[in-house]
């Protein structure tokens, strides 16, 4: 049982996501050559600082609750597969990912990737949060929703 997650180690790993979300796209906002390519990774980057707010105020709450009964201990099993596998739970991760990038094309196929595990991971993390919080990651899944349009927009133009 030692390496099941509680729900405020679940919450932390949202902050870890956004984290390296905010560095990531920090760095290849540097790297990038085209003004329209360094504007929308600037605009994500101050979106994942925004969403690491939201969510060190959710942790405070969480601290205090226990998810209902009705989620085993299965579940956090199940988020801690997940997290595992998800390399953006990870420290200092997105600035060590992007500095290996290569081209905007290859910047944006990766963002497109770490926006939809983010979602997948936001979507588990609702049944682990107190109740009145599941309202804000319903929030936070759209903008990330919307942040993976805006990239699946901007791959159309390579």
């Amino acid at each position: 049982m030692g390496n099941i997650f509680s729900a405020s180690e679940v919450v932390e790993l949202g902050i870890q996501i956004e984290k390296n979300g905010r560095d990531f796209y920090n760095t290849l906002t540097k790297q990038s050559k085209k003004a329209k390519v360094q504007e929308l990774f600037r605009y994500l980057a101050g979106e994942e600082e925004k969403h690491i707010v939201v969510f060190q105020k959710i942790l405070d709450s969480v601290e205090k609750y226990q998810p209902p009964e009705s989620y085993p201990v299965e579940y956090f099993a199940y988020m801690n597969a997940f997290a595992s596998e998800y390399v953006f739970t990870k420290e200092n991760k997105g600035k060590e990912i992007a500095q290996k990038i290569k081209t905007d094309k290859e910047a944006v196929d990766l963002g497109i990737g770490f926006e939809k595990d983010s979602i997948i991971f936001y979507e588990g993390m609702k049944k682990v949060v107190p109740e009145h919080d599941p309202k804000v990651i319903s929030e936070l899944i759209s903008q990330e929703q919307s942040h993976l349009r805006q990239l699946v927009e901007l791959k159309k133009n390579f």
